[in-house]
């Protein structure tokens, strides 16, 4: 949603995981939410992933949504460097043994004071209805 300032960043490590994001994405359009998507690796450029977390609040981004296979580290890497809310989506990867369970355990094994939320595997729609949720908290119906 080029047309207004996105209210939503989505993130995932590669462009392999564009794709099953794509639920997100067809979720927040549906809702008339504006979103941006990043492809941003928390193992091969970290800086980037800090930059696009550190400045996100200011550019008003108010939700954070991830997506992460195998180790999951970008929702951690994202959370560490912002207050926003951080949604974790867990993510299958062909490479691993453990189908998207290792993911799974990455996200939702956060440390005290770094908070993800964690949605199901491969289920970024999820992830979208929990960021509009979020959104509308304080909004009078």
């Amino acid at each position: 949603m080029p047309d207004r300032q996105p209210l939503v960043g989505i993130l995932v490590g590669s462009e392999s995981d564009r794709d099953r994001m794509q639920a997100a994405l067809d979720e927040l359009d549906a809702r008339g939410i504006p979103h941006e998507l990043e492809v941003r690796s928390a193992h091969r450029d970290p800086q980037a992933v800090a930059e696009y977390a550190a400045g996100s609040k200011a550019r008003g981004i108010r939700v954070l949504i991830a997506g992460a296979g195998l180790a999951a580290a970008l929702p951690g890497v994202v959370a560490a460097h912002t207050d926003l809310p951080v949604i974790g989506v867990p993510l299958r990867s062909s490479t691993s043994v453990l189908d998207g369970l290792d993911a799974l355990l990455s996200i939702v094994q956060m440390p005290p004071g770094v908070p993800v939320a964690c949605v199901g595997v491969d289920n970024s729609r999820n992830a979208a209805v929990l960021a509009a949720r979020i959104l509308d908290v304080g909004n009078p119906r």
